[in-house]
């Protein structure tokens, strides 16, 4: 996709289960997107209602270091509520925006290919490690003036249905987008970006490298969860991602005008 020997610029847009589970910072997130000129896809987190709807019908569920262990009925359940009710739920209220959006999962189209996660002590049973994105799907629906919608479920090209991370499809997408498009990624969640202090929200780190995310892991300034956020940033820097942001979702405008959130760098 190029105009004026230039590459057409693809926002890769990544939302947390934070925003998922408010319906005000949804809304704010969302219409921020319908405001976004060109090409874009939302790639969706959980939320909690899926582990909601596991207790209320009684299935246990087990989280090992901040991941959801996917036995079968998990994952009925996450299939159900991600690709199901969150898909659907932000593609109605985008439509309402005027955005022309269409929800997907990883098996639709073949859009994301994964395998089931191997080579650990720790058996998550359904979930998938993504293999792949097909480039050539996606460019025809952008081609074809869509918002894509992404949920978190992927398939193993056999038959069955896998649970897979969110943060890494929405780098795989970015990555595997490079050759037809100048792409960028953002993490969106609810925090102004990589706080140097959690208890205070001013404390925004403006942007990392890998020096600096080293120390920070070190001083324990960066844990848990942010760190395969960052890990994955540094994985769509390598692949061709132009630049990588984390910020607050419903700033959209002012995380791709460099004015807000954390830019990870080199």
């Amino acid at each position: 996709m190029r105009a004026n020997n230039k590459m057409e610029k693809l926002y890769v847009i990544k939302i947390g289960g934070n925003i998922i589970d408010n319906p005000v910072l949804l809304t704010k997130c969302l219409t921020a997107f319908s405001k976004l000129k060109g090409q874009a896809i939302l790639v969706h987190g959980g939320g909690k209602l899926a582990t909601e709807m596991a207790a209320s019908m009684g299935i246990e569920q087990t989280m090992v270091e901040g991941r959801r262990i996917t036995d079968a009925e998990t994952l009925k359940i996450v299939t159900m509520v991600y690709a199901g009710y969150i898909n659907k739920n932000i593609v109605a209220q985008l439509q309402g925006l005027g955005v022309n959006a269409i929800g997907l999962t990883g098996a639709d189209g073949n859009l994301v290919s994964a395998h089931k996660r191997t080579g650990t002590t720790i058996d998550y049973e359904f979930v998938g490690d993504v293999d792949g994105i097909n480039a050539t799907f996606i460019t025809q629906l952008l081609g074809d003036s869509k918002k894509i919608v992404v949920a978190p479920i992927t398939h193993d090209g056999k038959g069955q249905l896998l649970n897979s991370n969110a943060d890494t499809i929405a780098q795989s997408i970015a990555t595997g987008m490079t050759k037809q498009y100048e792409v960028h990624l953002i993490y969106g969640f609810e925090r102004e970006g990589v706080l140097s202090d959690v208890n205070d929200p001013s404390s925004v780190i403006s942007f990392i490298d890998r020096p600096v995310y080293g120390t920070l892991k070190d001083q324990k300034v960066i844990f848990e969860g942010m760190i395969p956020k960052i890990d994955n940033a540094y994985l769509a820097l390598e692949g061709g991602v132009q630049s990588v942001i984390i910020g607050k979702a419903e700033k959209l405008n002012e995380l791709i005008n460099g004015t807000a959130g954390t830019t990870i760098k080199i």
